[in-house]
């Protein structure tokens, strides 16, 4: 499995209405082939920084599979309007099993 680790600046001002709107654009995420989650997070620091974080099979499903597909259409129509700058996105392996205490 690939983590896709995306950071979205969103426009002072605006950050509930994205947090809202992120609801319907976890949908169609939810629709891609190769899906598996994805976690929103808001900065404390920084709270006009949300990191996006999704679990794909691979860097295919979410370069390819999805980024080429009517999905992000739909799904950047959603939230791009909010983003003052493009996002930031990476790819990360998995190493190993989470743990927790």
């Amino acid at each position: 499995m690939i983590v896709e680790h995306a950071e979205l600046t969103v426009e002072t001002g605006r950050e509930r209405e994205f947090a809202e709107v992120f609801g319907k654009a976890r949908e169609v995420l939810a629709e891609a082939a190769g899906f598996r989650w994805a976690e929103l997070l808001r900065g404390v620091e920084r709270p006009g920084v949300f990191l996006l974080l999704v679990g794909w099979d691979s860097v295919e499903a979410h370069m390819v599979g999805f980024r080429e597909s009517e999905a992000f259409a739909r799904w950047r129509a959603l939230v791009g309007p909010f983003f003052t700058e493009p996002p930031a996105v990476e790819h990360f392996r998995e190493l190993g099993v989470r743990f927790s205490r």
